[in-house]
């Protein structure tokens, strides 16, 4: 065979040196005509395919419901069922490579991560690539837990001891923080006393030898267990304003016990990145001039953790965490202490569900306290507040919805009245502002005000299957002639841009939702609503970790094609199909395949065949 076969391409980059080998014994090339039928079904299966040239499309009756284009493999799946599902034909004049079944079985038999990414559906070859990779994601703080990390030990004193003898403990232990067990207290609390605290002490005014530590300890503690990852720790530190997190373990017992602590110099001894830089920024800064470089940097930090290989859903966390200081920050900077204190401003969208990367349009609003008299200059503080945001790179939304349009911008009891006219009345409009609306964060303010908006949706929707299908068809509001199956036909022709939105991330995300909603699960994220649905028996298993996988590759295919325009100065318009991996092309097909399933299975639910 020649010696141009390509082993960097799925699912032969993972072969040995003697694997290899065996398939340049094994191997021929095969040509098609256009229109030549490669495979059909009712024919024994004798070769596995790889498209040198051309395109070939799979077909059921006459809907084509895959392409293979340049290193993609087909098919696999029919050499070990050990017959052809479906019919294969050549779009175009197609050149390819045509492997042994037998040096096929031979490969399956003594690599497994071959086998898996030949056959296997979304969710193992995703693991299977997981365990290949392992090595290098080992070597990720992404990867790492909070044991792997420097965890401190931590000294408990009772309440009760005077700041002189805890200076002592500090002193003899050569610590900086002690636990504080406070068992006078009911129920019985503990807390944590730091070398801050001494500065607190002796601006106290009462003699340190007569001032317990229990007055000046913290008893609100921030704890993780030892095997949340370090990203989740940070995320926390940032979240609360804190340098240090506490270390706990469940007991079997059904206690807990404290392990120690892992202080923020640790973790970013472990972690090199710029995220807690950022922070600093942020809570730092005096003014929207000195905020603004802290916006800057954002990009730049989800770059470099992307190419170290942090998973998106990884990176989509730290990004909302920052997002939220950001805009908590700004809002400060802008509006009087009492508005703050009155109402709370919140985002929607993937924003809200913490699932975005690249900055996104604004998707924002504000709820103010019932009789709390706003400010006389309110449009014009909220103005101030959507025009910084677009000046940090926060484009403007086209639809308005932002604090600066009035429609979003209102007391708790007229949003709560908004809210129940878009249910019973649902048009097209309202149903929209509703979707956007239930996947609402609180970053500032008062987040009461929020939930209790929010909880107007949940009593209201009782029972109300006509709404419930109305809001759950819009997984159907880009399903037309083009669809994704046919957009992927387009591989190899230019511009053949890809928009992962409306094939896979839209249809996914609001269905979801639109089970969330009938089933008054109150989380906003979309995978920890597929959790929550499948724990409650609403989603089968599989489904439902394919769902999660589907959504993670979506974004991060999305993710690539937004850096790489980045790089090239240009915006974001989609996809390009012909710059994929045959694997990313390969995987890309499976999670349109989940979404397929996934639709199928609302349309079930909701009836969306009746409207």
């Amino acid at each position: 065979m020649p010696n141009a076969f390509n082993f960097s391409a799925s699912p032969f980059d993972g072969l040995s040196n003697d694997e290899r080998q065996l398939v340049r014994d094994s191997v021929d090339i095969a040509y098609f005509q256009e229109g030549e039928t490669i495979l059909e079904p009712g024919v024994l299966p004798t070769h596995l395919f790889v498209v040198i040239k051309g395109v070939v499309h799979q077909l059921d009756g006459d809907e084509v419901v895959a392409s293979f284009g340049k290193d993609d493999t087909f098919d696999g799946r029919s050499l070990v069922a050990g017959k052809v599902s479906s019919r294969f034909v050549a779009k175009e004049e197609v050149l390819a490579y045509q492997l042994t079944r037998d040096a096929v079985t031979e490969l399956i038999s003594r690599n497994a991560t071959f086998g898996a990414l030949l056959f296997a559906d979304l969710s193992n070859k995703l693991s299977a690539l997981s365990k290949r990779s392992s090595q290098h994601e080992m070597q990720s703080l992404a990867m790492a837990r909070v044991h792997e990390a420097a965890v401190r030990p931590i000294t408990e004193v009772d309440a009760d001891l005077d700041i002189v003898a805890v200076a002592r403990v500090f002193n003899d232990e050569r610590t900086d923080r002690v636990l504080v067990r406070d068992r006078r207290s009911e129920p019985e609390r503990l807390g944590i006393f730091t070398t801050t605290g001494l500065q607190r002490a002796i601006l106290h005014g009462r003699p340190l030898h007569e001032l317990p530590v229990r007055e000046l300890a913290t008893f609100r503690l921030v704890t993780v267990r030892p095997e949340a990852y370090l990203f989740d720790a940070q995320a926390m530190m940032i979240r609360h304003q804190v340098r240090r997190v506490v270390v706990s373990e469940l007991l079997p017992s059904g206690g807990e016990r404290i392990l120690g602590t892992l202080d923020q110099l640790d973790l970013l001894s472990f972690l090199s990145n710029h995220s807690y830089l950022i922070t600093r920024q942020i809570l730092e800064a005096k003014d929207l001039a000195e905020l603004k470089p802290a916006a800057g940097q954002l990009t730049r930090l989800i770059a470099l953790l992307h190419r170290g290989g942090t998973p998106v859903r990884l990176i989509a966390r730290l990004v909302q965490e920052l997002n939220a200081q950001l805009f908590d920050r700004a809002w400060h900077l802008i509006a009087p202490p009492e508005l703050v204190a009155n109402s709370c401003l919140f985002v929607m969208g993937s924003e809200g569900r913490g699932e975005q990367l690249l900055k996104t349009d604004q998707d924002n609003a504000l709820v103010l306290r019932d009789g709390y008299q706003a400010p006389a200059d309110l449009a014009e503080i909220c103005e101030r507040f959507s025009a910084t945001l677009a000046d940090f790179g926060y484009p403007e939304c086209p639809g308005r919805i932002m604090v600066n349009n009035p429609t979003w911008r209102m007391q708790e009891s007229e949003f709560a009245q908004l809210v129940r006219r878009w249910l019973m009345t649902p048009d097209a409009e309202g149903l929209m502002a509703l979707a956007i609306f239930f996947d609402a964060h609180a970053v500032c303010g008062d987040a009461g005000l929020l939930e209790r908006v929010r909880g107007e949706v949940f009593r209201l929707v009782l029972d109300n299957d006509v709404l419930m299908a109305r809001f759950a068809a819009a997984i159907h509001s880009f399903d037309h002639a083009h669809g994704w199956w046919n957009r992927l036909r387009l591989l190899g022709e230019d511009d053949a841009l890809f928009d992962i939105k409306k094939a896979g991330l839209f249809p996914l995300v609001h269905g979801v939702r639109s089970l969330a909603l009938a089933h008054r699960v109150t989380a906003t994220g979309t995978e920890a609503r597929i959790d929550a649905l499948a724990a409650e028996h609403r989603l089968p298993p599989d489904l439902a970790t394919s769902m999660v996988d589907s959504l993670h590759l979506f974004m991060r295919l999305r993710l690539d094609a937004g850096l790489q325009a980045l790089e090239r100065g240009e915006a974001y318009r989609g996809i390009a199909l012909d710059q994929l991996s045959s694997l990313d092309r390969d995987l890309l097909k499976d999670a349109l395949a989940v979404v397929k399933r996934f639709k199928n299975l609302l349309s079930q639910r909701f009836r969306l065949d009746m409207l």
